[in-house]
């Protein structure tokens, strides 16, 4: 099973809302890298949900509900939806800032390319956010 982090900015979709909504279809992703890496979830994988812009945090962990279809948007075929459906709440939001003070997420993708909206997640760096964050991984 693979993790992933999937940035979102608050007046686009909030956290509060994917809990209200129970799911939501992942859309909008308009870079390549990010969909190849959409293109590589599998059901079940977990993914950090991560509001970017106003006050960046890792809020809460979702799960992959459906792989991957192609975005109803683009007619060139090229960019894809995922499913997702809430898992829980981090007890604790994991700040943008905590994770750049922390030398051992200093490799971590959000910090090495910070523009991409949907990345990968090392196991270890799962676990040390997941710790950050007052959840056991």
């Amino acid at each position: 099973m693979a993790q992933w982090l999937m940035k979102t900015e608050p007046d686009d979709y909030s956290w509060d809302r994917l809990i209200a909504d129970g799911g939501t279809d992942w859309t909008g992703v308009r870079n390549y890298q990010a969909a190849l890496n959409m293109r590589a979830m599998k059901t079940g994988d977990r993914a950090f949900f991560y509001r970017s812009m106003v006050e960046p945090a890792v809020l809460g962990i979702m799960q992959v509900a459906k792989e991957h279809w192609p975005a109803a948007d683009d007619p060139t075929g090229k960019f894809v939806v995922v499913g997702v459906k809430p898992v829980r709440p981090l007890p604790q939001p994991v700040t943008l800032a905590s994770i750049k003070k922390e030398p051992r997420l200093a490799e971590m993708v959000l910090l090495r390319q910070s523009r991409l909206s949907v990345q990968p997640v090392r196991d270890e760096e799962w676990s040390l956010i997941c710790a950050m964050g007052g959840l056991a991984s």
